[in-house]
């Protein structure tokens, strides 16, 4: 294991979505709206909310959202509760989007780092 530097306790998580054909009318005003407020008391905020995209590899036709969160539980809480939960559909029926928590990693993380999951998935397979 890594220095608590590197402990993957301490990573922050990630709700990343990527939405196509939003049709922006009342039920996506609304839901902006109220988006906000249904993070604060879980510590969520937006890093990236559909900014100019620049395509690399791959087709993107739509826009992506990030939202930063203390951890992996606490964006999973957020996403389960009930002022989301409200508003979800708001999205959801006037989009298509796919949507995930990811766990980021922790400060003082390196790529060689992955080495370690890796060659012990690879030693026992």
């Amino acid at each position: 294991m890594h220095t608590t530097e590197t402990d993957p306790r301490t990573a922050r998580a990630y709700a990343v979505a990527y939405l196509r054909d939003v049709s922006v009318g009342p039920a996506i005003i609304d839901y902006l709206q109220r988006i906000d407020e249904s993070m604060a008391p879980y510590g969520g905020r937006f890093l990236v909310h559909g900014g100019a995209l620049t395509p690399l590899e791959g087709t993107w036709d739509g826009d992506v959202v990030v939202l930063e969160f203390p951890d992996v539980r606490t964006a999973q809480d957020w996403y389960a509760s009930p002022a989301y939960q409200a508003i979800l559909p708001l999205r959801t029926e006037n989009s298509s989007s796919i949507a995930c928590v990811v766990q980021g990693v922790p400060v003082g993380y390196r790529a060689t780092h992955k080495l370690d999951e890796l060659v012990g998935r690879g030693a026992t397979a």
